[in-house]
């Protein structure tokens, strides 16, 4: 019973969203003079919000997305729901268009939306390049095995990794913040579920607030800062309000720990060789990114693929150190194949670490989640160019204002994914001051971790810890997350009063 009522949940949610954003506004009104945002900025003619062509879209988003839901239960890959709907979005709106005798509008937005993927896809496959090779480098292992094997007690382990999510979260970002710290969790925490559910709740808060502060730390502070909205500095002045966010909940669950210290564990892991050189090299192409963003005026992609490509000199580097350094019996060996092993089938490397390939690092890259980003940002444009994301934005910051709305914003974050709703944001771009921009950033990164399905590191951590970190474990503390997202904003606005205008 609980399991059908539950799945019936997730799919009302993108219904309940859609309707939220449409409610008391007519199309008519939308594209008023008076309106924050206008249709016509995305080149229509007409309005089609009100049409045939955009209920169907709209019904084809929400069931796309309740695939999407129901990932976990129905074990379809995300991406692949999304991007069929982007397709038929954008069919129907060529079509629709088309009839009205416009053939240049679909092709021309649809661009527009292909370049904006195109500068968030390189520039995460960059970062989930480099985040893969150190993990390869056993970088990530060296961590955990240390953090196990210090004979920590629970609570001391509870804080220690939090504290390592919300600091690692501004520069790896909170998926793999959240996937590395969730696997220590379970390690230590063993049989003990109770202790590794609060613990993964932890740890989903921490790299959530943690990424709300840094450009590189979650996709929609990365969305802000590439639309040149917030710059790279600004962003850090949500430090106090991101560090509340955690604080409080973390605080309010520390008591629900238990006592004791977990069995010792020890464990060596090897560091192989060039994992501190490719660190070095991710700290210099995130100063690249940012130096070509802040001084050149460049999109801060071009900056991190300059930097991928130093990672590619490294590796040949690295593949070929016989011919630098030869050995005994030593083979001539070359960069090989995209996705094939560097070394020859017939040389011994018993006594040495395996050779280190970037395509291998490349190939382990999240590419459901880049394309499920792919189907989100088309399929959201195509509402867009329907009038769809006008409507939300008047109904939001025109009748609501914008401190209601961007506080709304991190809460439907928590039921659809920050991503999504990010996206919406800034299509629409309404007007807004620099302290009502920080804050949608604060509320669209923190809101998320009021659900465990609000979040990349939410849902990913429920895929790691299966079975013990749930939908219904993680509803349980929500109320307590809950008071830290409102003392977030509180404090955004005690702290950052001199940014609203």
């Amino acid at each position: 019973m609980f399991r059908a009522t539950h799945q019936l949940n997730y799919i009302m949610a993108p219904a309940i969203f859609i309707a939220l954003i449409i409610c008391g506004i007519t199309p008519a009104e939308a594209a008023g003079a008076d309106s924050p945002v206008n249709i016509f900025r995305y080149g229509l003619s007409v309005d089609l919000s009100n049409t045939w062509a955009g209920y169907l879209c709209i019904a084809i988003f929400v069931a796309a997305y309740s695939l999407v839901i129901l990932e976990e239960n129905i074990h379809l890959r995300k991406s692949k729901p999304v991007m069929v709907a982007a397709g038929l979005i954008w069919i129907i709106v060529a079509l629709s268009l088309s009839a009205q005798g416009d053939i240049h509008t679909a092709e021309k937005t649809v661009r527009h939306n292909l370049l904006e993927f195109a500068e968030l896809f390189l520039f995460l496959l960059a970062a989930m390049t480099y985040i893969n090779s150190m993990d390869e480098r056993g970088v990530f292992d060296a961590l955990r095995g240390w953090l196990v094997s210090q004979g920590f007690s629970f609570k001391q382990i509870f804080w220690i990794t939090g504290g390592i999510a919300f600091c690692l979260s501004p520069i790896a970002d909170n998926l793999t913040t959240a996937l590395l710290m969730s696997t220590v969790v379970m390690a230590v925490g063993g049989d003990n579920r109770a202790y590794v559910v609060v613990a993964c709740i932890n740890i989903v808060i921490a790299a959530n607030a943690g990424g709300a502060f840094s450009p590189f730390g979650d996709i929609t502070t990365l969305m802000v800062w590439q639309k040149g909205i917030i710059q790279f500095q600004t962003f850090f002045v949500l430090f106090l309000p991101s560090l509340v966010n955690w604080l409080i909940p973390a605080a309010i669950m520390h008591f629900a720990l238990p006592d004791g210290n977990p069995d010792p564990m020890d464990e060596k892991p090897q560091i192989l060789e060039g994992a501190w050189v490719i660190v070095g090299l991710f700290i210099f192409t995130i100063f690249l990114a940012v130096s070509f963003h802040q001084f050149l005026h460049l999109p801060p992609v071009l900056g991190m693929m300059t930097g991928l490509g130093l990672l590619k000199m490294f590796g040949y580097f690295l593949t070929n150190r016989d011919k630098f350094f030869p050995a005994p019996d030593a083979d001539d060996i070359g960069e090989s194949s995209l996705m094939e092993d560097t070394m020859p089938d017939n040389r011994d490397t018993s006594d040495r670490p395996p050779a280190f390939n970037v395509f291998k690092a490349l190939q382990r890259a999240e590419w459901d989640t880049l394309m499920f980003f792919y189907g989100i940002i088309l399929a959201v444009g195509g509402l867009g160019a329907l009038g769809y994301l006008t409507l939300g934005s008047n109904a939001m910051y025109g009748d609501l204002g914008p401190t209601t709305a961007n506080i709304l914003v991190g809460i439907l974050s928590a039921i659809l994914d920050n991503i999504p709703i990010m996206f919406a944001v800034l299509s629409v771009m309404p007007d807004m001051d620099q302290g009502q921009w920080l804050l949608v950033t604060l509320t669209a990164g923190c809101g998320g971790s009021m659900l465990s399905i609000g979040s990349a590191a939410g849902v990913a951590v429920m895929g790691q810890a299966r079975g013990v970190y749930t939908f219904l474990s993680h509803l349980k503390w929500t109320w307590a997350i809950a008071i830290g997202y409102a003392a977030s904003i509180w404090v955004h606005f005690l702290v950052n009063s001199g940014r609203f205008g």
